[in-house]
């Protein structure tokens, strides 16, 4: 069983599935994920769309459906006598269940791990006696869970692989492929893949980019999640002078001029091609309360954590305002050696991600571990 509850954790599922197939086109994996991870051959209990809820307020309102679907699981891994579960990410629900999971005897590897260096080591006792093998992503996981006592391999960062292989549209190939203005630069806008968070983010970053806009002769164009409908942001902005684009993120981030990014992966995938970016994070009023309380991190942009430095802006919370955003995206367009500066600066995270072929050395450990089993 794998389970993973969030965008990325569907595309890093997918590859670590083709991965596993590889080594065995007979296994059968059941569990938790998205459209990617069922089209690489798992079956699906639970679409992640289902589980797109996020923060303290919004894990207490769905307690009810979390019990639900955590029964649900644990039956099929009774009845298909499943020894072995790989979690991906998602903390929140996977540590809940990884308890449960204990207590029946199964083995549990833990890939791509929950950023408890960011939150305090409150959760590293749990993770001890629970889970059988970290597999990290970050070098800097594995000197971390080390000295804490977790059997731990870091394997390299998914995205590396993933990124390397894409076949790329050309700029000129974008433009007339989605009919953008091709005398325009991109100004890109990544509000998220929940609804409330693109209903919280969005509408001040998309004032703030209709201002730069039209100041700087840029056009703005949206990359829209899979599972969210194109018409909340005509909703929400009022207005249609914008593009909105499904399914073609990583060749916008790469062919855009610059970037308002909502907190997360795409903030790395965007260092990773090279994005300009102002990083963006907005959520409700007692998650970011008692998450102020807990971080214990400087910053909370993947590609800040990475560099080690303040490579890109970060605005959270009552930050997340028109002014802002428009202050800052200002400062990088009409600075040219500041905006070079930028893109330098974010070519050296990848000098921090490991080799490629993190799914294949993942899958061959979670393969060793499952005939062990």
């Amino acid at each position: 069983m794998i389970i993973a509850g969030e965008i990325s954790g569907d595309m890093h599922g997918a590859a670590l599935i083709k991965e596993l197939k590889r080594l065995d086109e007979g296994i059968n994996i059941f569990g938790i994920g998205g459209d990617k991870m069922k089209a690489a051959g798992m079956q699906i209990a639970y679409h992640i769309n289902s589980m797109a809820f996020l923060g303290f307020a919004e894990v207490i309102r769905h307690l009810p459906f979390i019990r639900r679907v955590q029964k649900e699981l644990i039956e099929i891994i009774k009845e298909k006598m499943i020894r072995t579960v790989v979690l991906i990410d998602y903390p929140g629900f996977n540590l809940s269940i990884a308890k449960k999971l204990k207590k029946l005897g199964i083995k549990i590897i833990y890939y791509i791990s929950p950023q408890i260096w960011a939150w305090g080591a409150g959760r590293i006792k749990k993770i001890r006696n629970l889970v059988s093998k970290m597999l990290v992503v970050f070098p800097f996981e594995k000197d971390f869970y080390k000295e804490s006592g977790v059997e731990v391999e870091f394997v390299g960062h998914p995205l590396l692989e993933r990124i390397s292989s894409y076949n790329f549209l050309t700029k000129e190939e974008l433009c007339e492929k989605f009919n953008f203005d091709r005398g325009k630069e991109i100004l890109l806008i990544l509000p998220g893949s929940r609804q409330h968070e693109v209903e919280k983010i969005f509408p001040e970053c998309m004032k703030a980019a209709e201002s730069i806009a039209k100041e700087f002769g840029l056009q703005i164009v949206i990359a829209c999640s899979p599972n969210i409908n194109e018409n909340l942001f005509r909703k929400i902005s009022g207005s249609d002078d914008f593009r909105i684009v499904k399914g073609y993120t990583y060749d916008l981030l790469k062919n855009s001029k610059i970037g308002i990014i909502k907190s997360g992966t795409s903030t790395l995938e965007a260092a990773l091609l090279g994005l300009p970016m102002v990083i963006v994070y907005k959520t409700s009023f007692l998650t970011y309360y008692i998450g102020k309380k807990l971080i214990k991190v400087d910053n909370i942009g993947l590609a800040n954590i990475v560099a080690g430095e303040n490579i890109a802006v970060e605005l959270i919370q009552n930050e997340v305002a028109n002014d802002k955003i428009s202050l800052e995206l200002k400062k990088i367009l009409s600075d040219d050696s500041l905006y070079f500066s930028i893109k330098s600066k974010m070519s050296a995270v990848r000098s921090h991600l490991g080799e490629i072929g993190a799914s294949e050395r993942a899958a061959k450990i979670i393969y060793k571990a499952l005939n062990e089993a």
